[in-house]
């Protein structure tokens, strides 16, 4: 079994809207889909960083074009706007679930 980091097998999109962060995954090759699919959870993102999205992680599967669209609700303390943390916002969620690792068989 390899292990590689997301980004290796998959692409990120994002966009903000006050404090919601939308981030959608599009994976290359269709036949990761699937390791994608089980290992990808909102349980996994709110784990993996869990100072940093404070609300609920949604995800939405478009299996037919192999990808995925997150919303993270509570994710840019406040929106892009009022937070004082400069790069809380959707761009750096991508690279941060990009960064994540995923099992390959």
């Amino acid at each position: 079994m390899s292990r590689v980091p997301l980004r290796e097998i998959a692409h990120a999109r994002a966009g903000d809207k006050g404090d919601i962060s939308n981030i959608s995954v599009w994976v290359y090759d269709p036949d990761h889909y699937g390791a994608v699919k089980a290992q990808l959870t909102p349980e996994r993102i709110r784990a993996a960083y869990p100072g940093l999205v404070t609300g609920a992680v949604e995800r939405y599967e478009l299996e037919h074009l192999a990808g995925f669209n997150f919303v993270l609700r509570a994710a840019i303390e406040g929106g892009v706007n009022t937070s004082l943390n400069l790069d809380s916002h959707g761009k750096s969620w991508s690279f941060l679930i990009l960064a994540l690792e995923i099992d390959l068989a």
